[in-house]
């Protein structure tokens, strides 16, 4: 009952992103009863739908990390001083934080399993001169128990994942050792992320010079890309996101060569400072931005295998990575509000903070914008021979 006062108390901010990762769930949810259908109009091809099945990993790992991104910045479950004398301590607000994040899920499957028993008929008989009533497997019953494990994939995912990012850690026994007075190192991940962005971009290569792994068709009509393009395509996007943060931290550096003024300075110490908060978001948006420029690298000319399905797919990724990378964005500004008071009441003009955040922008665009095209252009290459 808290978590259902704290939604409903909630900013409106704080309720659109919790109604986006109900949308995404709504998506998602809605792909995975989309494979199941495909399973029940081809009963002999159980290989075909469980690939279809896995495609939908994507789109659900993206939702997934949303939704943490999300319960990391609700203020409705931060810490507060005194909560704790009433049993609202940090285990019990990652409990809640978790909590919120399973009503998310679970409204946006519900809505999910709605639409789509609307489209099958169910409800209220077929729209659209039933134009979907053959890809749904209109006239066949559903099985209750996949369809309702499939419908608890996303809430329960989501909810896991969020309690184990917010679960309480434990302080160091012994008083608190002082701050050092040099600035913290950079981050690490740069050399692990470099090595997994290579291999996914040897595995693509390899898989497309084979040319002859098992097909992984998406959800709709693209049937042409094999297993190993997937892996490749999986191990690019991880190392993207582990060598964010020190690409993030390399950026702050930049930023704060030969002789910066106040501006430069300024812009680069908070990126050097914030650069593990959204290095991380910013490598995955870089994945994906790299993803479709491949995909249109590929299909620009020539025809577009692409049905409604995919094209849903590829919206709830590209939407649910920017939410992911926005979110995070305004977390680290909110953090950072106290600072930014300060240097206006040491007499700052906002226009040096604007400048600030206006080099910050444009050093990450300088920086990640020649990665994401390099490797777009490297996984683009064994694909159009």
């Amino acid at each position: 009952m808290l978590a259902l006062r704290l939604i409903r108390g909630a900013h409106p901010l704080v309720l659109l992103r919790r109604l986006l990762v109900a949308a995404a769930s709504a998506g998602v949810g809605f792909l995975l009863l989309c494979a199941l259908t495909h399973a029940l109009a081809h009963p002999g091809d159980s290989a075909a739908s469980l690939r279809r099945l896995l495609w939908c990993a994507v789109p659900l790992a993206a939702t997934v990390h949303l939704a943490v991104a999300v319960a990391r910045t609700d203020p409705g479950t931060s810490p507060r001083t005194g909560l704790s004398a009433v049993g609202l301590g940090p285990g019990r607000l990652a409990v809640l934080a978790a909590v919120s994040t399973a009503v998310a899920g679970a409204l946006g499957s519900t809505v999910a399993l709605l639409f789509f028993l609307h489209l099958r008929g169910d409800l209220t008989g077929l729209p659209f001169d039933g134009a979907a009533a053959g890809a749904l497997a209109a006239g066949r019953p559903l099985p209750t128990g996949a369809t309702l494990t499939l419908l608890a994939l996303v809430p329960l995912a989501s909810t896991l994942a969020a309690a184990l990012a917010l679960r309480p850690r434990g302080a160091p026994a012994g008083p608190p050792e002082p701050a050092p007075a040099p600035p913290p190192p950079p981050p690490g991940g740069l050399p692990w992320g470099c090595a997994l962005t290579t291999a996914g971009l040897a595995v693509g290569a390899y898989a497309a010079a084979v040319g002859r792994g098992a097909s992984v068709p998406l959800p709709g009509r693209l049937d042409a890309h094999p297993a190993g393009g997937l892996a490749g395509w999986a191990l690019t996007a991880v190392g993207l996101a582990v060598a964010g943060p020190a690409l993030t931290h390399f950026c702050g550096r930049l930023l704060q060569t030969r002789r910066p003024r106040a501006a430069r300075l300024l812009a680069g110490r908070i990126l050097m400072a914030e650069a593990r908060r959204i290095g991380r978001p910013l490598g995955v948006v870089c994945a994906v931005a790299s993803a479709v420029i491949t995909a249109w690298s590929l299909y620009d000319t020539g025809p577009h295998p692409f049905g409604p399905l995919t094209g849903l797919g590829a919206v709830l990724v590209i939407a649910c990575t920017t939410a992911t990378l926005a979110t995070s964005a305004v977390e680290a500004r909110r953090l950072r509000a106290g600072a930014t008071e300060d240097l206006r009441r040491l007499g700052a003009p906002r226009s040096t903070l604007r400048l600030a955040a206006l080099l910050r922008v444009l050093a990450l665009l300088a920086v990640l914008t020649p990665v994401t095209w390099a490797v777009a252009t490297l996984a683009a290459v064994p694909l159009n021979r």
